[in-house]
């Protein structure tokens, strides 16, 4: 059995990027360790992918939802470490989900997290980043650097952002613009050669990957480093940080 930690904000994370790899990584035997800023409480997702974005469409499917259901039950979400206590030589793994809703903010922009990040990245083992959780790794620093300056990798892409920002804007506002700066655009400029380390995968507009389905999901991987997109990426995501285990 392996331990994976994955750092979340208090409110705002992305349903199905952390329901469907807790589900898939605790049937094949595995524990998942939560850690919020303060700890002690239960974080909760984005409360728009449980009832639907628009019109109830653009959320979570069934299945991620029931997962997320499921894990909302467990103690271990139900108690969160704190991100000041955690020893990252204690994991096995470690995973960062996405999420676009202004609580994301709060785990995107820490400090104390990224150096968290950044002393684990430096363990060599095994990393996994989905969406704007990609960011988080981007912008935790080793020697001046971002610790993936020499990685391969994939993230939110900013035909994806930007299409789900135009759509919604006339009614959320900037709900999937959680930065001036496209989470691609940032990730590109932690790299040493964009060109030749960044990825944005086949083009993808709804359908999504599935537990029994991956042909319409991407990851990017890159060794220990496995990276990927989107909730759509999600289960094959999941598959590819197993195979790291």
């Amino acid at each position: 059995m392996k331990q994976i930690l994955v750092p979340l904000p208090d409110r705002d994370f992305d349903v199905t990027e952390v329901a469907v790899p807790w589900k898939i990584l605790r049937r094949a035997g595995h524990e998942v360790v939560f850690a919020t800023e303060h700890g002690g409480a239960p974080p909760a997702a984005d409360p728009l992918l449980l009832t639907g974005v628009l019109f109830g469409k653009l959320g979570a499917e069934p299945e991620p939802q029931a997962f997320y259901a499921e894990m909302t039950q467990a103690p271990e979400f139900a108690r969160p470490l704190a991100w000041s206590s955690l020893k990252p030589s204690d994991y096995d793994a470690l995973l960062l989900p996405g999420g676009h809703a202004p609580g994301m903010r709060q785990y995107l922009g820490s400090q104390l997290l990224q150096s968290k990040i950044a002393e684990y990245w430096a363990l060599q083992r095994p990393v996994a980043a989905i969406c704007h959780g990609v960011l988080a790794l981007a912008r935790s620093k080793l020697d001046g650097k971002s610790v993936m300056h020499d990685a391969r990798t994939t993230c939110l892409t900013k035909p994806m952002e930007r299409t789900a920002y135009y759509i919604t804007a006339w009614k959320l506002g900037r709900y999937y613009r959680t930065y001036p700066e496209y989470v691609e655009d940032e990730v590109k400029s932690a790299l040493k050669d964009p060109s030749a380390q960044f990825t944005r995968g086949p083009p993808v507009l709804t359908k999504r990957g599935t537990d029994t389905d991956d042909r319409p999901a991407f990851a990017a991987e890159d060794g220990r480093y496995v990276s990927a997109r989107w909730p759509g990426d999600a289960y094959l995501f999941a598959k590819k940080l197993l195979e790291r285990l």
